[in-house]
């Protein structure tokens, strides 16, 4: 059996009932493992047992909770027999250049890709930024959809597109996604990513060693201009000015403008009436922080990037921990750091001790025998709740919500079983238990007060 055109053949039904940002996300890096016939041997098989590979276990875990029942049926009705379907974490094998016995080809193969690699570098593009890589949640997903349809159909999608929100959230990711996609598709295109502040720059040398006739060339024959950070030549007249014609020049040949900004148009103060009125021409896209789920996945692809490989609760424990895209990195490189170091597994107990230094609350060796007694007797303490009434069954807001802080804590910060936590904590169901710690974990992303109330527990016990 052909598995690679089964699968495809299985996308093609399935792209039908998903939307484009949610394929890109969960499916498009999927693929066939193998396909089992199940039955005694010699007898035709009346069903088979398809095994799915997926690049890392967040997207195994999210196929088999959101599009079970989407994927066996999509198999049932292109192969015309039942199907089980199991997933696996398995990164794609790359054929290519198994299957490229000529020399020339392989020659013609590496020197498209360093010429790919030069273009990206000449039009400061980050290799690594594409579309592949990039997490997808309900907080991005209509700024991916729109830079998607941007890439495929440059200068006539959305034109400007401009992304506005926080920092760390994936805005210039998105950008560089789309000229890495453009450069990938037109290798004689012209694109350039550029920062407010490089712009300005650019400019002001420009005017003063009497050379922006070669300035004015370089960007307005631009395919793709993608200005970071455009908030920046708001105030400077002569940088606006010529923002303006070399905008106005790129949208008349059809060129396209990807902007980004840390807040909407309409709140750039000292920015001109003209450059505000055709940024609001265009596509406006706010891009929300990122929630849990969403930060688990980025864990999980930074990490995978970094050549590590973590357990889904360490990714959790990350997730639940760090709210800011940028600062998980930061985060999993000195957990590799500490891992090349001291030759340490990547364990939840390391993750927790490392959380500990990072959010300023140091977590001693002695810490880290930490009792589950301990741990009740600080919630009781930062919470003026008595034991009795904190494991008892009262579901008044005020008790039922420190208890489910203490079950987080007890299953996240000691890393204790499901089952025992219950045990801890009034005898509880270990599906209570689940609710508790994802409930907690959810709110973490958006609600300051619950991380002042985690990070004050700790600092009772440390």
């Amino acid at each position: 059996m052909d598995t690679q055109k089964l699968w495809k053949d299985v996308l093609e039904t399935i792209k039908v009932s998903v939307s484009g940002a949610n394929y890109s996300t969960w499916l498009s890096q999927t693929f066939i493992i193998s396909v089992k016939p199940v039955g005694e041997t010699g007898l035709p098989a009346d069903r088979q047992v398809v095994e799915i590979g997926c690049p890392n276990a967040f997207i195994a875990d999210g196929l088999e909770k959101r599009y079970f029942t989407l994927i066996q049926d999509s198999l049932n009705q292109v192969t015309g027999i039942k199907n089980e379907v199991v997933f696996s974490v398995q990164q794609i094998q790359n054929e290519t250049k198994k299957t490229i016995e000529s020399p020339l080809f392989s020659q013609n193969l590496q020197s498209e890709e360093k010429s790919l690699e030069d273009d990206l570098k000449k039009a400061r593009i980050r290799p690594g930024f594409t579309f592949e890589n990039f997490a997808v949640s309900s907080s991005n997903q209509m700024a991916h959809a729109a830079a998607d349809a941007v890439s495929k159909n440059i200068g006539n999608a959305y034109n400007p597109l401009f992304f506005w929100g926080g920092v760390g959230i994936g805005k210039t990711h998105l950008m560089l996604a789309i000229g890495n996609y453009f450069l990938r598709h037109n290798p004689d295109g012209k694109a350039l990513y550029v920062m407010g502040e490089e712009f300005t720059t650019e400019i002001v040398e420009a005017i003063r060693n009497k050379n922006t006739q070669e300035f004015k060339k370089r960007y307005r024959s631009l395919k793709l201009l993608m200005l970071d950070d455009v908030q920046f030549i708001a105030g400077k007249e002569k940088v606006q000015e010529e923002f303006f014609h070399t905008f106005n020049t790129i949208l008349r040949e059809g060129g396209q403008v990807v902007l980004t900004s840390d807040r909407p148009p309409t709140e750039i103060q000292k920015l001109e009436d003209r450059l505000r009125n055709r940024f609001e021409a265009g596509m406006i896209v706010d891009i929300s922080p990122p929630d849990f789920e969403l930060r688990t996945a980025i864990s999980l692809i930074k990490a995978q990037q970094k050549g590590m490989m973590l357990d889904m609760d360490v990714a959790q424990a990350i997730a639940a921990n760090i709210d800011n895209p940028r600062k998980i990195e930061g985060f999993l490189t000195r957990l590799l750091a500490e891992t090349n170091s001291f030759k340490e597994k990547i364990t939840i107990e390391l993750v927790n001790k490392i959380l500990g230094k990072t959010n300023g609350v140091l977590i001693t060796p002695q810490r880290k025998a930490t009792l589950p007694q301990e741990l009740i007797d600080a919630v009781c303490d930062y919470f003026s709740l008595g034991k009795r009434k904190l494991l008892s069954d009262t579901r008044t807001r005020p008790v039922a919500h420190p208890r489910q802080i203490l079950m987080y804590l007890l299953r996240v910060e000691l890393g204790l079983p499901l089952q025992e936590v219950g045990r801890l904590v009034g005898g509880r169901d270990h599906t209570t238990v689940m609710h508790a710690v994802g409930k907690i974990s959810t709110n973490l992303s958006t609600n300051g007060g619950l991380r002042d109330d985690i990070l004050g527990i700790k600092k009772y016990i440390s």
